[in-house]
C-alpha cells in the first residue's frame, strides 16, 4: 500500500528528474558561487561583508517581489502548456513583461530614496569592536550600484520562468551556470585586482553580479528568439495580442496573493533579521554566512518544489485530477525522506565552513550555531515547501499568501519582537524559539493539502 501511493516506478522517477535536475543543477551552482562570492566579500573583513548583507538584505524583498509576481502569471503559462494552448502562453509571458517593468522601476526608485535610512536600521553596536560607519559606506556603495541589474535581472526571469514552465528547463540552467561562473571569474578580478584591474572591493562585487546579469539574460532571450519552434512565446512578443479583460482579471486576481505573498515575506524576514540585529552588530555577519551556507543545502528541496509546481499543474492543465493527486503524495513523500540526509550533511558541515571566513571567532561561532539550528528543521521546512508549492500550482495563492507571508507577519515577527524586548534570551535561544514555529504551518499545511483544495483546473474552458 506504501509503495503503491508513495512510490512511483522508474519512469515516474525519470520524468520528475527531467524536470527537477536542470533546476537543481542550476541552483545548486548559482548557491554555490553565491556561497563563493560571500567568501570573497568576507575575505576581505567584517565591514564590508556585513555591509553588502545588509544591502542583499534589501535586494532580497525586490528578488523575492519579482519571482512571486512571474511565477503567479506562471501558474497559468503551466497549465496552458499542459493544454497545448499555445496563444495563451504567448499572453502569459506579455503580462509578465508589463507586470515585471512597472514592479522594477518602483523599487529602484524606493531604493534611491530611502536605501540610506535602511541600511541605518540594521546598525547596533555590538561586542566586536566593529565601526558602523564604515559598514554603513560599504553598503551604499554596494546598493547603489547592484540595482542598475535589476532590469536585467528582471527579464532573464521572465525569459527562464517561461522556458521551465513549457518544458524547456535545460537553456535557462545553461544559462544560469554561465552567469554564475562569469560572476566568480570577475568577483575574483575586481574585487581583489587581478589581470591589471584595480583592486575595487564591494563595488567590484556589484560590477560582477551586474554583468553575471546581463549574460543570463543575453543566453535566455538569444535561445529563445533563434529556436521559436520550441519557445513558442518568442514567436510574437512584439506582436498584437488581444487579452481580453476576463483573462487579464483571472491572472492578476490569481498571481496578486502569491505576489504580496513572496513580496512581504521576504519583508518579513528583512524586519526578522533587523530585530536579530538588535542584540548586537556581530549577528549581521553571522546570519549572513549562515544563511549562505544553508541556502546551499536547501537547493535540493526547493528545486523539488518547483518541479512539483511544474508537473502537478500539467497534469491539472489536462483535467488528470486524480494522477496530480497521485503525483503530489509520492513528490512530498520523495522530498521529505531526501532531506533527512541533507539535513545530517548541513549539521556536520558548519564548523568547516565558517572557518573559511576571515572574521572573529565570536561571528564564526555564531554562525556555526546558526547552520545547526537550521539543519535541524530543514525536513520540516522541505514539507513545508511541498505544501507551499501543490498549494500554489492549483491556483489557491490566497491560501499560500495566508499559510507564508501571514505567518511571517502574524507569529515569527510578533515572537521574535516579545522575545527581544521582555526575555533575557540570548540570541540563539531567540532564534531557535522563532524558526522552530515553523511547526505550526507544518500542521495546518498537511490539512489543507489532505483536503485537496488545490485540485483545479484553471484553463479549461
Amino acid at each position: 500500500m506504501l509503495k503503491q501511493s508513495l512510490i512511483g516506478d522508474r519512469q515516474f522517477y525519470r520524468n520528475v528528474f527531467s524536470v527537477a535536475l536542470p533546476l537543481l543543477i542550476q541552483n545548486v551552482i548559482t548557491t554555490f558561487v553565491s556561497l563563493l562570492d560571500n567568501i570573497m566579500v568576507g575575505r576581505i573583513g567584517t565591514e564590508p561583508m556585513s555591509g553588502v548583507a545588509i544591502s542583499n538584505q534589501l535586494l532580497f524583498v525586490v528578488n523575492l517581489g519579482l519571482f512571486g509576481m512571474i511565477s503567479g502569471i506562471g501558474i497559468f503559462t503551466s497549465q496552458y502548456h499542459g493544454k497545448g494552448d499555445d496563444e495563451g502562453v504567448c499572453k502569459t509571458f506579455r503580462i509578465k513583461l508589463v507586470c515585471a517593468a512597472v514592479f522594477i522601476g518602483a523599487a529602484i526608485i524606493i531604493l534611491s530614496i530611502f536605501g540610506d535610512r535602511l541600511i541605518w536600521t540594521y546598525l547596533h553596536e555590538g561586542e566586536s569592536g566593529v565601526d558602523l560607519q564604515t559598514v554603513y559606506g560599504y553598503g551604499k556603495a554596494y546598493l547603489s550600484r547592484v540595482m542598475l541589474g535589476l532590469p536585467f535581472f528582471g527579464l532573464s526571469q521572465i525569459y527562464a520562468g517561461t522556458l521551465r514552465e513549457t518544458k524547456q528547463g535545460t537553456v535557462p540552467m545553461a544559462a544560469g551556470v554561465t552567469a554564475v561562473m562569469l560572476n566568480l571569474v570577475f568577483n575574483y578580478i575586481l574585487i581583489y585586482g587581478k589581470l591589471g584591474f584595480p583592486a575595487m572591493g564591494v563595488i567590484g562585487a556589484a560590477a560582477a553580479t551586474n554583468i553575471s546579469r546581463v549574460a543570463e539574460f543575453s543566453i535566455n532571450m538569444i535561445w529563445a528568439h533563434t529556436h521559436k519552434d520550441r519557445a513558442v512565446f518568442a514567436k510574437s512578443v512584439f506582436g498584437r495580442h488581444h487579452i481580453s479583460a476576463a483573462m487579464l482579471g483571472k491572472v492578476l486576481l490569481t498571481a496578486a496573493p502569491l505576489f504580496l505573498n513572496e513580496f512581504l515575506w521576504s519583508a518579513g524576514q528583512t524586519v526578522l533579521n533587523q530585530i536579530y540585529s538588535q542584540k548586537g552588530i556581530e549577528v549581521v555577519p553571522a546570519i549572513n554566512i549562515s544563511g549562505a551556507a544553508v541556502n546551499l543545502f536547501m537547493t535540493f528541496y526547493l528545486a523539488m518544489g518547483n518541479a512539483l509546481s511544474i508537473i502537478v499543474g500539467h497534469a491539472l492543465g489536462r483535467d488528470a485530477k486524480e494522477e496530480a493527486v497521485d503525483t503530489d503524495n509520492k513528490l512530498i513523500f520523495m522530498t521529505t525522506v531526501s532531506t533527512l540526509i541533507i539535513a545530517v550533511i548541513t549539521f556536520l558541515s558548519a564548523d568547516v565552513i565558517v572557518n573559511i571566513y576571515n572574521t572573529s571567532a565570536e561571528v564564526k561561532a555564531l554562525a556555526s550555531s546558526f547552520i545547526r539550528i537550521s539543519a535541524v528543521l530543514m525536513p520540516i521546512d522541505a514539507t513545508v515547501i511541498c505544501y507551499y508549492f501543490t498549494l500554489r500550482c492549483g491556483g489557491k495563492t490566497f491560501i499560500t499568501f495566508l499559510f507564508d507571508s501571514c505567518f511571517s507577519w502574524v507569529v515569527s515577527i510578533p515572537l521574535a519582537w516579545v522575545l527581544l524586548h521582555y526575555t533575557e534570551l540570548n540570541i540563539l535561544m531567540m532564534y531557535a524559539a522563532v524558526v522552530s514555529a515553523t511547526v505550526l504551518k507544518l500542521i495546518v499545511g498537511m490539512i489543507l493539502v489532505k483536503k485537496k483544495l488545490w485540485v483545479n483546473n484553471l484553463v479549461e474552458d
